[in-house]
């Protein structure tokens, strides 16, 4: 089976999904200078539809990436420089959260949406891992208060650096305070397996795709560090939150309905650049 379907009465020849192809299988037919796929091709595709995407005339359609799963781009969906400058700036980490449960379906299209984040090789390997009980979460709040102590306590040598971080967020949690998770009503952990060639990477792009698309469903989130700290070395949290051994690329994060409003863009400091 050919990798690609060419509509011989829209293809220009202009040889855009040529250049565009980041795996350079796409050339112009000798004969008749449509754009085909050489020899194995379909074996070296990595299923990124670039050539469909790119093809100004709907052209080409690709058997893996078929053109009929690919929407056209909706000029009336675009947003102009003030819209997405507002829209990313007013994205805030949230810390205290509704006492209302997150609804799967919610869940689930924001996944949904974070799976088009770009990945090394377009290889899709980034998994997910819901924790959507309040009370399960809270108890992995606990098991982290609880690896907190026992490294303060075991040699704080160790964590001389942090330990007076680390005894702040632990003064909190035994006044009451869920100083870990705050008292967030789900947990989501982006994952990748050890043969995933981006590491860390792709998970964590993953995650920012969907923290950003948190508040259209009304929702907020935020980066759980200290979290992670402790899934990164401790196995047994890593099994309280369900990652298998085999997944060392890992990141938390919080999920839930924000209590408070956001009303303003706070400022930050400039950017330093080097221009070379």
């Amino acid at each position: 089976m050919s990798l690609l379907a060419i509509d011989v009465n829209k293809c220009k020849k202009d040889g855009i999904c040529v250049i565009e192809c980041p795996r350079n299988i796409i050339q112009l037919g000798d004969e008749d200078g449509y754009p085909q796929s050489i020899p194995g091709g379909e074996k070296m595709c990595i299923l990124c539809g670039h050539c469909v995407a790119v093809c100004p005339n709907n052209a080409l359609s690709n058997f893996k990436v078929p053109i009929e799963v690919c929407p056209p781009i909706e000029k009336k969906f675009l947003i102009n420089e003030n819209q997405s400058t507002q829209f990313l700036r007013s994205r805030r980490a949230i810390r205290n959260y509704e006492d209302k449960p997150v609804e799967n379906d919610k869940i689930q299209k924001l996944i949904d949406i974070s799976r088009y984040a770009p990945n090394a090789g377009n290889t899709q390997m980034v998994e997910w891992v819901v924790v959507n009980d309040k009370d399960k979460v809270h108890k992995i709040a606990e098991e982290t208060a609880d690896w907190i102590r026992e490294i303060l306590n075991d040699d704080p040598a160790k964590v001389n650096l942090t330990a007076g971080f680390l005894k702040f967020f632990l003064a909190a949690w035994d006044s009451g305070q869920d100083s870990i998770l705050r008292n967030a009503p789900a947990l989501i952990v982006a994952m990748a397996p050890k043969k995933s060639g981006s590491g860390i990477m792709d998970p964590v792009i993953a995650l920012a795709y969907l923290e950003l698309a948190a508040p259209v469903q009304g929702l907020g989130t935020c980066w759980a560090g200290l979290m992670n700290s402790a899934m990164v070395n401790s196995p047994k949290i890593r099994s309280s939150v369900g990652v298998p051994e085999d997944y060392p690329y890992f990141y938390p994060m919080m999920l839930g309905y924000p209590r408070f409003m956001f009303y303003r863009l706070p400022e930050r400091n400039q950017s330093k650049i080097i221009w070379r």
